[in-house]
């Protein structure tokens, strides 16, 4: 496998330290995979402050478990959770860390009883904030999901044109990037036409493209559990007035925006410099959004960039940039990149052209 796992596990033990914890409970499947390379569907890890960890899934996933983690005990048992807490206590240990943020009333009282005579204390999101920084390897995998989706749009943007529909439109960019070696969109494709571009997450129907129309497409590819994120927005035929007043500002408001990100910038600084040219036109009821999140195992991940959010930015954290413009009943724009933080200037990983293309 190309991904440490070890060094990561050693990681989270770093941190129990703080917690005066003697193991902890990883409950999380997009943190367990991350911690042993483990894809099924119902997994646990046990990670103890003194070494040695534990993977946890029931029947169906023997063989594939003992594949993708070799260099983890396992315990085969249906109830993960439960089964790792009671292997804590026969390991001696006193507290055991949770993931509280992934555990409902009812699971918490379950593992209370699991996990007698030890305490329970929350581990808080550190694996998430561990999951931020990228390491080379995740780095190129982003990369190349991004290289999926810049071609598949490349593709799909000639054929766009009235008379297809939105539903049709977010297909063949779905099947483009399969058939480029994606796994599969990194989430529901967003064709977005008319005054339908106006709707930030509009699901694609089978509304008519037209001539005059902005066509919003919010896309990207998922390849090995990592995930590509980007937005480009086109007019059908000749752009009206309005829309040539709307879209230069949105695409400079992204460059702002771009040109922010730098280690240790203030997550708030970064959306002020995109949203305060926005405010600036007169547009800020128009831009409900925050300017960009983070991006790897899950779409949507830390940090955010937006005007309540805390935080600075680290070296080779990605995140997206979006601004938008969106006008009820008529239509709207977004442009969406990501990017990488570097300590020379951001690294772009989507590349596709943003300037105003009528198709």
């Amino acid at each position: 496998m190309p991904f440490e796992h070890g060094d990561r596990r050693d990681r989270v033990r770093a941190a129990l330290a703080g917690l005066d914890a003697d193991a902890v409970l990883v409950t999380r499947l997009v943190n367990v995979y991350y911690l042993t390379g483990f894809t099924g569907s119902n997994g646990a890890l046990l990670i103890l402050a003194g070494g040695g960890a534990c993977l946890a899934t029931d029947g169906r996933y023997r063989t594939q478990s003992a594949a993708q983690a070799p260099d983890v005990d396992r315990v085969i048992d249906r109830a993960v959770a439960g089964a790792l807490a009671k292997r804590a206590v026969l390991a001696g240990v006193g507290r055991l860390a949770f993931e509280a943020h992934d555990v409902t009333v009812e699971q918490h009282g379950l593992l209370l009883a699991a996990a007698e005579p030890a305490s329970l204390v929350s581990l808080g999101r550190v694996v998430e904030e561990l999951r931020m920084v990228k390491d080379d390897v995740e780095v190129a995998l982003l990369r190349a999901a991004c290289a999926i989706a810049d071609r598949a749009l490349a593709d799909v943007l000639p054929h766009i044109a009235p008379g297809r529909t939105e539903r049709a439109v977010a297909a063949e960019l779905e099947a483009r990037m399969r058939a480029y070696g994606g796994d599969g969109a990194a989430f529901e494709t967003i064709c977005a036409a008319g005054p339908n571009s106006a709707v930030p997450h509009h699901r694609p129907t089978d509304r008519v493209i037209a001539a005059g129309d902005f066509v919003t497409l919010d896309f990207g590819a998922r390849l090995a559990g990592y995930h590509s994120d980007m937005t480009r927005t086109v007019v059908v035929g000749r752009a009206a007035d309005w829309q040539r007043e709307i879209y230069p500002l949105v695409a400079a408001a992204q460059v702002a925006g771009r040109a922010a990100l730098a280690v240790g910038a203030d997550v708030q600084a970064v959306d002020a410099a995109a949203r305060d040219m926005i405010v600036t036109a007169g547009y800020g009821e128009q831009f409900p959004h925050g300017l960009g999140h983070g991006v790897g195992l899950e779409i949507h991940e830390a940090p955010t960039l937006g005007t309540t959010a805390t935080g600075v930015l680290a070296a080779s954290v990605p995140v997206t940039v979006e601004p938008g413009v969106y006008l009820p009943g008529r239509g709207g724009v977004r442009i969406e990149d990501t990017l990488v933080v570097r300590p020379n200037g951001p690294e772009l990983l989507t590349t596709a052209p943003r300037e105003l293309r009528e198709l």
